[in-house]
């Protein structure tokens, strides 16, 4: 389909995603290197029980996606939950998630680009910050292009790492079960270095701070969705597939990790889906996940460009951003939208070559907890919207389960898991930047209403920008 047969929005986004691109969207979305590299940090710290860290921290992004496609189903909307935060509870609401959840990935794409950069120092000998903004300048002409090219790439990244996490569950599993050549059936670990628990019952919920970041990112197709063919059905079929996803590639192959692994090995630490492929004897192991997680990083700076210039965009729209934000080309792509974006970016990777222990750590931990205060105001809204359309009667393709339990439940949850960040010293520091970052925005969000003029424009109804 080229660019002058897809169906133009009224803002001038083209809906050029299909049900294919939606789907590894969102799978690639909750598969990054975070499984990939932080999954040892979690074994290394939970024990062999980690997996139930894992497990529980699923359970969390599943409420929050039932939530979110409960909303997205009812009403597509390129603002996504920053949108339904707005209606929801108030102007305050929308304005902060959607600053929040941009300024989070606009750090993420610049930490991104510069552990890209580190992934290829194991093959070409050249500066950091040299890999580091020619993947930056990479992945920004695919989001400059169309929208088409964005949902190829990361159709395609996503089904290199889909691949991977089920070639790595098919041989593990033989392996530990004995039916790989020279294994034995064996699950000795999970037992034999102190036991199940290790480190203590306890030690399983402090581990959900560095697990629940590792599985950020599916609540992207929500936004996707709204450039799609299809909204309704798209986001309802990926926010269905959630709980296969998370449970198969997450628990699954933490479990399997601890299995094959002693949970206080030293190679958990490094890379331990490369330990368990060199145990089982796999060849150019080290290469092969290097190039993988490689993969991981293009697609999360892929996908986090997109979902950064998305919000940017809808602020725009709502006279929160610069208004040259709203302009869109030919191809449907909010070119301003992106190229600003990627400007924090590139501001992340020269903080990380110009300092790196002071100003680079500071944008790290500053944007560290503004994912969870995304979350808890998804699952406000969507206790407050869902009750709202229940009084007027509206029936609803799509629910979120156990209402309004289980949603008060995440809420609480979430709550939780920023205490223990801030009872962490080694996380508390991301509480209070997170805080005060979140403190700032709504400082300015006065500001901006005391002087700005009356009135917005909501993105769906806003004529495009010449």
């Amino acid at each position: 389909m080229t660019a002058s047969t897809e169906e133009v929005r009224a803002d001038g986004l083209h809906k050029s995603l299909k049900q294919r691109h939606l789907t590894m969207i969102a799978i690639g979305g909750v598969i990054g290197a975070g499984l990939f590299v932080g999954s040892g940090v979690v074994i290394n710290e939970a024990g062999p029980a980690a997996f139930l860290t894992y497990a529980l921290c699923g359970v969390l992004i599943i409420m929050v996606m039932q939530m979110l496609g409960e909303m997205a189903v009812a009403n597509p909307h390129t603002g996504s939950f920053s949108h339904y935060a707005r209606v929801a509870l108030g102007d305050w609401a929308g304005f902060s998630v959607a600053w929040l959840y941009w300024y989070f990935w606009v750090i993420i794409v610049g930490f991104e680009a510069v552990a890209g950069a580190k992934i290829l120092q194991y093959w070409i000998d050249a500066p950091l910050w040299v890999m580091s903004l020619i993947l930056m300048l990479m992945m920004t002409a695919t989001n400059l292009y169309s929208v088409r090219t964005f949902g190829e790439f990361e159709y395609w990244f996503a089904g290199i790492k889909v691949a991977t996490i089920l070639v790595f569950l098919i041989t593990v599993s033989l392996f530990v079960l004995g039916l790989w050549p020279d294994s034995k059936l064996d699950f000795s670990n999970l037992t034999a270095h102190g036991g199940f628990f290790p480190n203590g019952k306890g030690i399983i919920l402090a581990g959900m701070v560095t697990a629940v970041f590792s599985m950020v990112g599916a609540e992207i197709a929500t936004i996707a969705g709204a450039e799609s063919d299809d909204p309704e059905r798209a986001v309802t079929k990926a926010t269905r597939s959630v709980v296969w996803r998370i449970s198969l590639f997450f628990v699954g192959s933490v479990f399997l990790l601890a299995v094959i692994l002693p949970w206080n090995s030293t190679e958990l630490g490094a890379s331990p889906y490369v330990s368990a492929f060199e145990k089982l004897g796999i060849p150019y192991a080290a290469s092969i996940m290097n190039a993988v997680v490689l993969t991981s990083v293009l697609s999360c700076l892929n996908s986090g460009l997109y979902t950064a210039s998305r919000m940017l965009f809808v602020l725009a729209a709502r006279r929160e951003a610069p208004p040259q934000v709203l302009h869109v080309s030919s191809r449907g792509v909010p070119v301003w939208a992106i190229v600003l974006s990627t400007l924090v970016g590139y501001a992340c990777v020269i903080a990380a070559y110009v300092s790196p222990d002071t100003i680079f750590s500071f944008l790290i931990n500053s944007s560290g907890a503004v994912i969870l205060f995304a979350y808890i105001l998804i699952a406000a809204s969507q206790l407050v919207l869902r009750r709202r359309a229940e009084a007027a009667g509206q029936v609803l393709k799509f629910k979120m389960w156990g209402f309004p339990y289980l949603t008060i439940l995440t809420m609480i949850a979430m709550v939780a898991i920023l205490i223990s960040m801030a009872w962490r010293g080694d996380t508390r520091s991301q509480i209070t930047l997170g805080l005060a970052s979140w403190a700032v925005l709504l400082l300015a969000f006065r500001a901006i209403r005391g002087y700005r003029l009356k009135g917005s424009v909501e993105p769906e109804t806003a004529p495009p920008a010449p």
